[in-house]
């Protein structure tokens, strides 16, 4: 049983995953390895002089899983409540886990066969987003929505805070109190 399965691992995700892993939560990244910043030039993010797309997605999958973040390659094919949490289904696998985070840019079509609400999006080129709360709470309690897919700028910079946001949402309710992650220098 994972505390919190995340879906893709582009700039959202995977800042969702280092959040959540460093936190000491069970974590797994389901990626199908179709992130649009994989396409990107990157000279806008905040840290980061310049960077490829894929330099930038590699480098986030190796910071989440270098506090224990389990990455898969694969495609969620369905999700199905069940007593404690989600079964995830992949074409060959299942997951169990207690919370979700759709971390999945422009993609709602796994969404909208589940049940999420959608609505109109709001930036250039997305045609649907998550209706969700202030949290990142969707109407289906345990699945959350973080980035593009949320209704956030596509700029990868926003999309990696909003994917932290929500992870620290996420690690509040599972501790039942509020998560504050700040380190002090050595």
């Amino acid at each position: 049983m994972f505390d919190i399965t995340i879906i893709g691992a582009g700039p959202t995700g995977a800042s969702a995953a280092l959040f959540a892993a460093k936190a000491g939560k069970k974590v797994l990244v389901i990626d199908s390895d179709k992130s649009v910043t994989k396409r990107a030039w990157v000279e806008n993010h905040y840290g980061v002089m310049e960077i490829t797309g894929p330099e930038l997605v590699e480098t986030g999958k190796k910071q989440a899983a270098k506090f224990g973040a389990e990455l898969k390659k694969a495609t969620v094919e369905n999700i199905e409540k069940t007593e404690s949490g989600f079964t995830i289904h992949t074409g060959d696998q299942s997951f169990e886990s207690k919370h979700v985070i759709f971390a999945t840019g422009m993609l709602t079509d796994l969404a909208e066969k589940i049940g999420l609400h959608t609505k109109p999006g709001t930036e250039p080129r997305i045609k649907t987003i998550l209706d969700l709360d202030a949290n990142g709470k969707t109407n289906i309690e345990g699945i959350w929505g973080a980035g593009t897919v949320a209704g956030v700028s596509m700029h990868t910079i926003i999309t990696a805070g909003d994917g932290a946001r929500v992870a620290i949402n996420v690690i509040s309710e599972l501790n039942g109190e509020r998560y504050v992650d700040h380190d002090i220098m050595k």
